[in-house]
């Protein structure tokens, strides 16, 4: 078992080091990185996203069970991840908001749709697609709303009216290619229209190059994150991260909401990816937490295919 699933996950991080080393030895340029990076955000994973939804089905499962159980890990890491920035290690509200997103932003893009692919195949996609749907859009906006508030709390702003945030944080979602991918498969597979001949093969091409693309350009970029200093809330957002949250999403999805054993395993190891980009994204965006958010960054980062193989052994996949 042991040796299968190494065989499974190794390949997804080698990946990543390969990016990593290109860019840490200057084999290829920091803008290099940049570009794949904006490539496969704007076209390579949206165009995987439309084929497979617009090309799947949900078998009869409906996706609340799976946003009740994996929106459950991320309400007790998040605010598990505040509690302790804000009063474990007396940071300001707005450090305790990137506490809290670092603790409970998962990689799902970058990091979850190559892992769920190299292990269940297409197949896991759908349950993760149903879930990168609402992910990003409900993260964006529980962040912003939270963070309007943290700033209001430390004085360093006037209260915002709650609509001007959301109207706000509606503007970029709408633009974003990601959420354009997922409203276009979803609206492609209701009218029932084929994806066949030639739109399926360039589909086929561009979808086939977003996984390796994906991780390369994540491995150039983790470059830009490291560790850095005081380590402490960094070791602790990610122990949240990579065990905690998992283990709240399986208890919930298997025992609690009872979704098929795919759906489960899939729930559970996007909640056992890495912390996302955007926590460091949203640091810099606000101007705090920027060490908390790269050291959570890279620490899960490094140890993934160790947490994202155990959790596989738990999950007997």
């Amino acid at each position: 078992m042991a040796d299968q699933i190494l065989t499974i996950v190794l390949p997804v991080f080698v990946l990543i080091g390969i990016g990593y080393a290109a860019a840490r030895i200057g084999l290829l340029d920091a803008r290099i990185g940049d570009a794949l990076g904006q490539f496969v955000f704007v076209i390579a994973i949206p165009v995987l996203i439309f084929r497979t939804l617009a090309t799947s089905s949900l078998d009869g499962v409906s996706p609340w069970g799976l946003w009740i159980a994996y929106f459950s890990g991320v309400a007790v890491t998040w605010t598990a991840g505040t509690l302790v920035v804000r009063y474990g290690f007396g940071r300001a509200a707005r450090a305790g908001v990137i506490g809290g997103i670092s603790a409970g932003f998962a990689n799902t893009v970058l990091v979850g749709i190559p892992l769920i692919t190299s292990i269940y195949g297409e197949a896991g996609l759908v349950p993760l697609f149903v879930l990168i749907s609402i992910h990003l859009p409900v993260m964006t906006v529980v962040c912003s709303v939270l963070m309007e508030r943290a700033a209001v709390v430390d004085g360093t702003q006037e209260a915002k009216p709650l609509a001007g945030v959301l109207a706000g944080v509606a503007r970029n979602l709408v633009t974003n290619p990601i959420v354009i991918g997922i409203l276009a498969g979803g609206l492609w597979r209701i009218t029932g229209l084929p994806v066949s001949g030639i739109f399926a093969d360039v589909l086929g091409r561009i979808a086939g190059a977003a996984i390796p693309v994906a991780l390369f350009s994540l491995g150039m970029s983790m470059v830009a994150y490291g560790i850095r200093g005081n380590i402490g809330p960094g070791l602790v957002l990610s122990v949240l991260k990579v065990a905690v949250m998992p283990a709240v999403v399986y208890v919930t999805a298997a025992h609690v909401v009872h979704l098929p054993p795919l759906w489960v395993a899939v729930a559970t190891l996007t909640a056992a990816c890495p912390t996302g980009i955007n926590a460091f994204l949203f640091a810099n965006h606000y101007g705090t937490g920027h060490a908390m958010s790269a050291n959570s960054i890279t620490l899960t980062t490094a140890a993934a295919v160790v947490t994202t193989g155990g959790w596989m052994v738990f999950l007997g996949s």
